[in-house]
């Protein structure tokens, strides 16, 4: 068993005019810029000895392997464990600052963060993402694999694989748009995690970088 390379890239800005918590509906592509954003990731990782490509069933995390699958002449690949946490505010409006939090109508879903009662359990979405990471690096076996997902089950990976708590303040999570979290193997044991935002030039440009909803 040989040292590989499975990157977890998340999608490209979405194109999201009514600023909802778009999560697993259906229809949520990516912006113009998004469209860029994975360009430039897929130009980052040019050099890289990438044989194996697979993403998130919605529609943000394909278009975001497309152009990456292309440059190496792969198919892009369905796993159904990479794609977005359930939530119960998915196809609302819900941000910091804008009530939501403070409506005693919300107030029974938000009553357990560590597990947490609005959503799909963190344990459960650690226990897929790290599923599919692994499969990845079988089907990768000595090179090097690109996954694309979205921000919360990929920041909940790599907490997972740190031996960190799984709940989190979502405002301290590493996951730009665009971003590679990226584990190496030495055979089956992960021996270290890297960061990059190959498309940091373009995500200073997007007005919702910082607040994306269901990213």
């Amino acid at each position: 068993m040989g040292k590989t390379v499975v990157h977890v890239l998340r999608h490209g800005e979405v194109y999201n005019p009514d600023g909802i918590l778009y999560g697993r509906l259906p229809g949520f592509r990516l912006s113009e810029l998004g469209v860029q954003m994975a360009k430039a990731a897929a130009q980052g990782l040019a050099e890289r000895e990438v044989v194996h490509v697979a993403a998130s069933p919605l529609e943000r995390a394909q278009q975001t392997a497309e152009p990456i699958a292309a440059q190496f002449r792969l198919p892009v690949g369905v796993d159904e464990r990479l794609i977005e946490s359930a939530n119960w505010f998915e196809g609302k409006k819900v941000s910091p600052g804008d009530g939501s939090f403070r409506d005693p109508r919300n107030w029974w879903v938000l009553r357990d963060p560590v597990t947490p009662s609005w959503g799909e359990a963190y344990r459960a979405i650690a226990e897929r993402m790290f599923a599919a990471l692994h499969a990845a690096r079988i089907a990768a076996e000595g090179r090097e694999a690109v996954l694309v997902s979205h921000q919360l089950p990929i920041w909940t990976l790599r907490r997972y694989v740190e031996r960190k708590r799984l709940w989190h303040d979502p405002r301290r999570r590493q996951c730009g748009l665009a971003s590679l979290t990226t584990f190496h193997f030495d055979g089956a044991k992960i021996v270290g995690i890297g960061y990059s935002e190959p498309a940091a030039h373009l995500v200073a440009m997007s007005p919702t970088a910082r607040t994306a909803k269901g990213a």
